[in-house]
C-alpha cells in the first residue's frame, strides 16, 4: 500500500506541475507591477496606451469617443448635432451669414475635441516625450487648417492677429486656467525647472523673432526718403528670412527634446504619471482606441474641421464689415479660442490631476509651436502662393505679446503655481480681449482719413 500511494502521489504532482506549465500564472503577491503591464498584447505599443484590441470595432469606437477623457470633454460631444446643421445651412441658405458663422463656430468645438482626444489616445501608445510632442502637434491641426484657409482668402490682418492671439490664449488663458483649476484642488502645484525654463527661453526667442519685422517697419517708416512700397518689400523679405530661422529654431527644439535630453523629460513625465489622482480609479485599464481607430478618428475630424473652417473664414468679412466686429477681435480672440479648444481641455485636465509638468509641456509646447512653426509656416506658404504675407504686426499686438511673455516668465520662475496666479493671468487676458474689441479696423482708419481729405478739399475749393 505504501509504494502504491507513493506512486499515486508522484503522478498527482506531475499532473499539477504540467497543469501549472500550461495555464497562465499571476504573481498575486507582486503588487508593484501595474495591471497595464499584464494586458500588453501589441508589439511597439506602450502599456499606458494598450487597448487589447486590433482593427476597427464600430461599437467600441463610438462608445470610447463619446466617453472621451474627462467630463468637460464629454460635454463637448453634446454639440455634435450642430456639425451637420452647420454644413446644411451653409449650402442651403447662403444668405444667412450670421447664422452660418455662429453654427460653424460652435461646430468647430466637437471636431477639435475629437482631434485632441484621438491625439491623446495615440500619444499614449508611443514613447512619452514623442507622445507629448505628437499630442501638441495634432492639437495644432485646427490652427494650421485655419491659417491655410485664411491665407488663401487673403485675410492677412486676421492671420497676424490670430498668430499672436493663439500665443496669448495659450499663455494667459489656458495657463491661467491650469493654475486656477489645479490650485483650487491642490492649493499649490509644483513643476520641474527644466520644463519652465526651456519654455520661457523659447518664448522670448520667438517673441524677439516675431517683432523684428515690425520694429524694422516702424524705424524705417520714419525716414521720408524711402517710399512706402520699398519699405513693404523690405519688410516682406525680412519676414520670409525670419520665418525660415524660426522654423530652424523649432527643429532644434524638437531634436533637443526627442534625442539629446530625452531621459530628463522621461523622468519628469514618469513622475507626473505617478501623481495622477485618477490612477486609483482604473484610469489605465479603461477602454482605449486601437491605433487604427485613432487614425480613423483623426481623418474624420480633420476633414470636418477643414470643411467647417472654410465656411467660417468665408463669413469673417461679413462679420467685420456688416456687424462692426474688428479684425483684431476676430483674430486675437475668436479664432484662437476655437482652434486651441482641445489643447486647452487636455492641459486643464492634467492640472486637475496634479500633472503640472505635462500640463506645462502642452501649454508651452503649443505656444512654441505656434510662434516657431505655425506662424512662420503661413509666411512660407504665402510666399509659395505669391501672396504678400509678412510678420509686420500692429504696435498694439506687439506690446501685448511682450508684456504677456514677461508676465508668464515671472510666474514660472519659482517653479510653483496657485489659483491666485491663475486668476491674474485670466484677468489680464480678459483685459486684452476688451481692448481688442474696441480696436478699430485699418479700413475704418483709412476711410476716415480719406473722408477728412475730401472735406478739406471741398472747404478749400479744390474740387
Amino acid at each position: 500500500m505504501g509504494p502504491g500511494k507513493s506512486r499515486t502521489h508522484s503522478r498527482t504532482e506531475d499532473v499539477d506541475n504540467s497543469t501549472q506549465s500550461i495555464l497562465p500564472t499571476h504573481d498575486i503577491h507582486n503588487t508593484e507591477r501595474p495591471l497595464r503591464e499584464l494586458i500588453r498584447t501589441t508589439t511597439g505599443i506602450q502599456p499606458a496606451g494598450e487597448s487589447g484590441r486590433k482593427g476597427i470595432h464600430p461599437y467600441y469606437f463610438f462608445r470610447i469617443c463619446w466617453r472621451s477623457t474627462n467630463r468637460a470633454s464629454r460635454l463637448c460631444n453634446i454639440l455634435w448635432p450642430v456639425v451637420p446643421a452647420a454644413i446644411a445651412v451653409k449650402y442651403a441658405r447662403h444668405d444667412l451669414h450670421l447664422a452660418i458663422f455662429i453654427l460653424n463656430y460652435i461646430a468647430m468645438v466637437p471636431c477639435a475635441n475629437l482631434i485632441g482626444f484621438a491625439g491623446q489616445e495615440m500619444g499614449r501608445k508611443l514613447h512619452k516625450v514623442f507622445g507629448v510632442l505628437l499630442e501638441t502637434t495634432l492639437g495644432s491641426v485646427v490652427e494650421i487648417v485655419m491659417f491655410m484657409v485664411l491665407v488663401k482668402n487673403d485675410q492677412f490682418q486676421v492671420i497676424k492677429a490670430a498668430i499672436l492671439g493663439s500665443v496669448l490664449a495659450t499663455q494667459l488663458l489656458c495657463l491661467g486656467l491650469c493654475f486656477f483649476v489645479g490650485g483650487i484642488r491642490h492649493n499649490e502645484l509644483e513643476f520641474n525647472e527644466a520644463v519652465g525654463e526651456v519654455g520661457s527661453d523659447l518664448l522670448l526667442t520667438a517673441g524677439f523673432g516675431l517683432i523684428v519685422p515690425a520694429a524694422f517697419h516702424t524705424a524705417v517708416t520714419a525716414n521720408s526718403s524711402i517710399t512706402t512700397g520699398d519699405v513693404a518689400g523690405r519688410v516682406l523679405h525680412i519676414s520670409r528670412i525670419t520665418a525660415i530661422l524660426l522654423i530652424i529654431a523649432y527643429a532644434v527644439y524638437t531634436y533637443f527634446q526627442i534625442r539629446t535630453h530625452e531621459s530628463i523629460y522621461d523622468a519628469i513625465f514618469e513622475e507626473d504619471e505617478n501623481k495622477d489622482h485618477d490612477a486609483h480609479k482604473g484610469e489605465h485599464v479603461k477602454p482605449k482606441l486601437t491605433f487604427t481607430e485613432c487614425i480613423l478618428a483623426l481623418v474624420i475630424s480633420i476633414t470636418l474641421v477643414t470643411i467647417i473652417a472654410i465656411s467660417l473664414v468665408e463669413e469673417i468679412e461679413f462679420i467685420v464689415r456688416d456687424r462692426g466686429v474688428s479684425d483684431s477681435f476676430v483674430g486675437l480672440i475668436l479664432v484662437p479660442l476655437v482652434e486651441k479648444f482641445a489643447e486647452h481641455l487636455t492641459a486643464i485636465d492634467e492640472a486637475w490631476d496634479n500633472q503640472m509638468n505635462m500640463a506645462l509641456a502642452h501649454v508651452l509646447g503649443a505656444t512654441v509651436q505656434t510662434s516657431l512653426f505655425n506662424g512662420p509656416l503661413v509666411v512660407l506658404v504665402g510666399w509659395g502662393l505669391n501672396k504678400s504675407m509678412d510678420l509686420n504686426f500692429d504696435l498694439f499686438n506687439i506690446i501685448v505679446l511682450i508684456l504677456a511673455i514677461l508676465v508668464v516668465g515671472n510666474f514660472l520662475r519659482d517653479q510653483k503655481s496657485n489659483y491666485l496666479e491663475g486668476s491674474l493671468c485670466v484677468i489680464v487676458y480678459i483685459n486684452i480681449a476688451v481692448a481688442a474689441f474696441y480696436y478699430p479696423n485699418p479700413d475704418q482708419e483709412s476711410s476716415a482719413i480719406s473722408a477728412a481729405a475730401v472735406t478739406a478739399k471741398r472747404l478749400l475749393g479744390l474740387s
